[in-house]
């Protein structure tokens, strides 16, 4: 009977003890992907909840290029969905973008400042991801879409 009620307790001690997470478990933050890619929105890069929509809002502080994740051409080709990581407002917003179409390419370059109206604001250093979409003069056919903050 001792044998038993050892064993037992030794068996609830060490799965009490075990690998399983605790309520104060920390995960790593993931590091923003760095490759640029036009595919398809499902592709599993994004949280559930999606980007959070932004448009230009011109006028900031020290505008700076910023790489882009993903790039998604809509159906008819004639607009494409711009996903990239970035930080929260009014630190990092979306001043403008940069639409450059050739033959063969179509260069995408997107620009980030601090908000003129909040100089002096301490934001939190969290990733976020973000989405724009910009329109083509001509449908994307088989040009290749190139972000330009990486040229």
């Amino acid at each position: 009977m001792m044998t038993a009620t050892l064993a037992t307790g030794s068996l609830l001690l060490s799965l009490g003890c075990g690998n399983a997470p605790s309520a104060t478990t920390t995960s790593p933050v993931p590091e923003p992907p760095v490759a640029s890619s036009v595919g398809s929105a499902s592709a599993g890069t994004t949280p559930a909840s999606g980007p959070s929509p932004t448009k230009p809002k011109g006028h900031t502080i020290k505008p700076h290029k910023v790489r882009w994740l993903k790039a998604t051409p809509s159906r008819d080709g004639r607009k494409l969905k711009i996903i990239w990581w970035s930080g929260v407002e009014p630190c990092n917003v979306l001043d403008h973008v940069k639409v450059r179409e050739t033959a063969k390419t179509v260069t995408v370059t997107l620009y980030e400042g601090q908000a003129r109206r909040s100089p002096d604001v301490a934001c939190i250093e969290i990733a976020i991801q973000k989405t724009t979409t910009v329109k083509l003069k001509a449908p994307l056919g088989n040009r290749k879409v190139i972000d330009g903050a990486r040229h």
